[in-house]
């Protein structure tokens, strides 16, 4: 962590700018710690919070905006060519696919969440054509609250964030794919009943007809 606060004495708020931007490129930076130190220091009125957020912010969704753009116009082989010189492999870039035909568009939202998808999502989302209001308008919500989220933990847990924000990372993936998949089971609970007209078993007739039937 020291040598993260030599960079914020060097550079000051350029370091959230220019790291963000680059991390939402996928070029290695740890994003949340910068956030979270920044938010640290700040509490000891070496930094602004709402300056810190605004940096982060622009930093972030300028950086996915631009994958947006290289995604939706290079394409596939583009990045199945120059994409393994920022960690997108063949078969990482299949599995966001994957994942984004699995779990739909909201999966733009809560990406920047997840350690290892934040960094792809953009280029994803240019490749499979999805619209640019819809990106924004996804992209921007989950790039603010995650920008906020990381800023204050940073002013409200003080020096201990670098072991804290692994415990968090951890913990949250992993609520997150179950999250996914309670969604995901409610959603085919739900077309089961449509497809079927109700339960295996159960007889969805009313009583008036029951009786008429009786009756004859």
């Amino acid at each position: 962590m020291e040598w993260m606060n030599n960079l914020f004495e060097q550079y000051g708020y350029l370091v959230l700018f220019i790291g963000l931007f680059s991390e939402s490129l996928a070029i290695p930076f740890p994003g949340e710690l910068a956030m979270a130190i920044s938010g640290h220091m700040s509490s000891l009125g070496n930094f602004h919070i709402p300056l810190i957020i605004f940096y982060s912010y622009v930093g972030a969704i300028v950086g996915t905006t631009v994958t947006y753009y290289i995604g939706y116009k290079l394409g596939t082989p583009f990045l199945e060519r120059y994409g393994k010189y920022v960690l997108l492999n063949q078969a990482r870039l299949a599995k966001v696919t994957s994942w984004f035909g699995k779990y739909g568009n909201k999966l733009i939202l809560i990406s920047y969440f997840v350690p290892g998808l934040r960094h792809f999502t953009g280029y994803v989302s240019g490749v499979l054509k999805i619209r640019l209001r819809t990106f924004i308008i996804l992209d921007f919500i989950g790039g603010l609250v995650w920008v906020l989220a990381y800023v204050m933990i940073g002013k409200l847990l003080g020096p201990n964030i670098e072991q804290l924000l692994h415990v968090a990372a951890k913990y949250f993936t992993a609520s997150m794919f179950i999250l996914a998949a309670i969604v995901a089971l409610v959603v085919l609970f739900k077309k089961y009943k449509k497809r079927n007209g109700g339960f295996p078993g159960v007889n969805s007739s009313s009583p008036k007809q029951d009786s008429d039937q009786e009756q004859d």
